[in-house]
Order: structure tokens, then sequence, then C-alpha cells
């Protein structure tokens, strides 16, 4: 048995791999990665594979980077770990420090995953209201399409229900806003126009519920699991406004789109809004390791701090502000102080559109839209298994990319090189070839990949 065979006969015998059905890797093989370097993976057989996602919007600078490993290795030789509850560190303190500068928000609240940092946000949110004396506003709004993570309190404001479906007797009935997704335009409507459609609408759900309403929780600029939809950044300031006229929060996921992935360190920016919360996870330690955080207005802050004990927020991971996970965060945040990356992703975005110019124009494409260092087009294809078995295609090409649903995206880790671009298109090309040479229906529905 080959060495890869070996761990891929382990592994589905003893791990529950995520968002999967299991049985589905009857005939979809799982692939065990010995070792990854720069944009690249390597499975036990020496094949390469473009990291093409991210490794689920993670990675930023790329798979073993010397500088983040190295402060890794740092910090690990004076402290890993201790309860942040009564105790502190450096790299907490420093962390916070520096993402209340960037962000104008204050006190930072550590979790270890993106769903935490969701579940973090709405209880604060209600908490807030409930010490002010306003207990009724304990209802969230969430748009259209929406995805916050897949804990129980997350899943009450995420629209997928793919994953909420299931879950629904156990989950708070909330508020849906309209989706700002410029693919919604009518003819004639610029992405501005659906903005300002969808934000009419939402002033009319506050103007019904907003002394119910604690927060609406928002994914900025890209909905990542509706298939990468896109607005226009009037959407954000709209909401802000409404919020702070009817009196509601404001919480901003920036979770798969922060640290650059729209153009912008945090996609907020593009709007010049500052939300009442802002959720942090995915790339804020560089794809290294498990840490979120949520940022809160010194208001916010404030409505906690009292003589009395249960009006303080009493939440607790055990590893919340992990000193290792901290001072990767810090060496990421480094890396954008000293090397220019936003602005070296203009160019890279740029030269990444020339090539993708022959996919922009293909027969099949629809919607073919960006948003800084991410990449999506909608297919037109009859085949109900188009997710999986685009995904089969492009592994065999050296290509990870995963749809969702018909839609292919692409969200590489930032270090792209001019030679990546070419096979990814390349390879996307091809899979399109073969999979439109026989579009008919399939006789069973595979599941999206996410």
């Amino acid at each position: 048995m080959h060495e890869a065979q070996h761990w891929l006969a382990r592994s589905r015998a003893a791990v529950w791999h995520p968002c999967t059905q299991m049985k589905r890797h009857e005939s979809l093989p799982i692939i065990p990665i010995a070792r990854a370097d720069g944009i690249w993976l390597e499975d036990f057989d020496g094949k390469r594979y473009i990291d093409g996602v991210s490794s689920w919007w993670v990675n930023l600078f790329g798979h073993n980077h010397p500088r983040i490993k190295q402060a890794i290795k740092t910090q690990l030789d004076t402290l890993e770990h201790v309860i942040l509850a009564g105790f502190t560190h450096r790299p907490v303190v420093e962390l916070s420090e520096r993402l209340a500068a960037l962000t104008g928000l204050g006190h930072a609240f550590y979790g270890s995953d993106g769903a935490s940092a969701t579940e973090i946000a709405l209880k604060m949110s209600f908490h807030y209201w409930r010490n002010h004396g306003m207990p009724q506003k304990q209802r969230f709004i969430s748009l259209e399409n929406s995805y916050h993570g897949e804990t129980v309190g997350a899943l009450a404001v995420t629209d997928v229900p793919l994953f909420s479906q299931t879950y629904a007797p156990l989950l708070q009935q909330n508020l849906r806003a309209p989706t700002p997704d410029a693919r919604g335009a009518l003819p004639g409507e610029s992405a501005a126009d659906v903005a300002r459609r969808a934000a009419a609408a939402l002033e009319s759900l506050l103007q019904q519920h907003a002394h119910e309403v604690a927060a609406m929780i928002i994914e900025p600029l890209v909905q990542g699991a509706a298939g990468m939809a896109m607005y226009d950044p009037l959407y954000l300031s709209e909401a802000r406004r409404l919020c702070d006229q009817y009196r509601v929060h404001l919480i901003a996921d920036e979770i798969a789109v922060g640290f650059g992935r729209t153009g912008t360190l945090f996609a907020c920016e593009q709007a010049g809004i500052r939300p009442d919360f802002m959720c942090l996870s995915k790339g804020i330690t560089g794809g290294y390791l498990p840490l979120s955080c949520v940022l809160s207005s010194d208001d916010i802050y404030a409505a906690f701090y009292d003589d009395d004990v249960t009006r303080g927020f009493l939440h607790s991971h055990s590893y919340t502000g992990n000193a290792l996970a901290c001072s990767a965060a810090l060496a990421v945040l480094d890396i954008f102080a000293e090397q220019q990356v936003i602005a070296a992703n203009v160019d890279t975005a740029a030269l990444f559109n020339q090539h993708l110019a022959p996919l922009r124009a293909h027969p099949a494409v629809r919607h073919f839209r960006q948003s800084g260092m991410i990449w999506a087009f909608d297919v037109a294809c009859e085949r109900s298994d188009f997710g999986p078995a685009f995904f089969s295609l492009m592994l065999e090409q050296g290509c990870l990319v995963r749809p969702i649903g018909k839609t292919v995206y692409f969200m590489p880790p930032y270090i792209i090189e001019e030679s990546h671009m070419q096979q990814l298109v390349s390879a996307s090309l091809h899979a399109l070839a073969q999979l439109l040479r026989d579009d008919r229906p399939s006789p069973h529905s595979e599941t999206a990949l996410p």
C-alpha cells in the first residue's frame, strides 16, 4: 500500500471530516497532505496542488512562512499559554493594542474560531441592551443567504438551509433582510441601485422591529457561502446610518473578508464606517493557529463595567488569547506594516485579471466578479454534481479549487505568482470543457462543496 493510501484508509476509519457527507468519500478520495510550502500543498506521493482557496480562506502569505514560524518558535521558548482570567501576557496586550489602533475599536475579546466570535458578539449585544434596561431587544437581523458559523447562535443568523434546516428546532427565530447581492440587479440597475433598494427594505424592517432587535450582523462586501455574493459599499454606509437611527448595533463579520481580502485591510474601510462590533478570525494568524477576536466600541465595553458581577460578560474559552496564536497574529501585522501588502495586492489582482480574461469571456460563465483578492463566477451548467466534479478535475491538474454550488471562486494566498495564475486558468478552462461536453442533469444530486 502506498503511503498516501495508508493515511487515506486510516483517516476514513478514524476522522469525521468537517462539512462532509462521509459516504461520498467512497468515490471521491480524501487527499492526504504530507507537507506544504508557499502556495503549494504536497501529498505523500509527491504530487503538488496550488492552494487556490487558502486552505479554507485562512492562509495569507503562504505555507511554511519563515517569519510567522519564527514568531511562534520564539514565543514557545517563553510562554505557550496561560489562563487569561486574572492573568495577561505580552502578545495578547500588544495584539489588542494594535487591532484597536487599526480599527478604532477598543477592547478585544478572544475566542478560537469564527463561530465563537459570532456567538460572542451576539451575546454581548443582547447583554448590552439588558444592562441598559431593554431586555426585549433580543432578536437579530442578518442578510438573506448569510453565513456566520455553525454553532447554535451563529446558525440562528445564518441563512444557508443546507447548514441550518436540520437544527431549526434549536434556533432562535430572527429576521432576514434582502441581500444587496449585485447579481440581483434588474435591467438597467447598477450595483449601487441594488444596494439602495436593499437598504430601503432594511429600513422598512427596522421600522417594524427595531424595538425588539439587538443587532444587525453582516458580512461586509462579500457574502462567502452565498457563492461569493458581492455588493456595493453603499449598503454598508446605509446600514450604519439606519442602525444608528433605530438604535440597533451593527456587527461586522470580517472573519472571511478581513486582513486584505477585499482590497483594504478591513472591508468596512471601503464604506468609511465603524461598526459597533468587528469579528475577526481566519487570516488573523496567517493560517497558522486557531484564533478569533471580537473588537467592540468603548460604549459597549462601558455597559459591562460595574460592581455587579452579573452585569459583566462572563463568556469564556479555555484557550482565550493563546500566547502562541497571538504571536503569530503579531507577525502577520508586522508583514502588513513592513511589506506594503495592500498596495502589492493591487498589482497582483490586476495581473490575475489579465490572465482570467478567457474565463471572463467564456460562454458558460455568468456574473464574473472580483473584490480585492477574491474572484468568482457562476457557471451555466445543468449538472447537479457540478461542484464535486469540477473539484475532482481541478485536483487532477494540481489545483485545489472548491466550487460553492455552481459558483467557482479563487481566493489564493497573496504570494500567488504569474505561473500559478496561468495554471489555475488553464485547469479551469479544461475542467469547464470536460463538464460542458456532457452537460446534462446527473441522476443523483451531490452536496455542494463549501
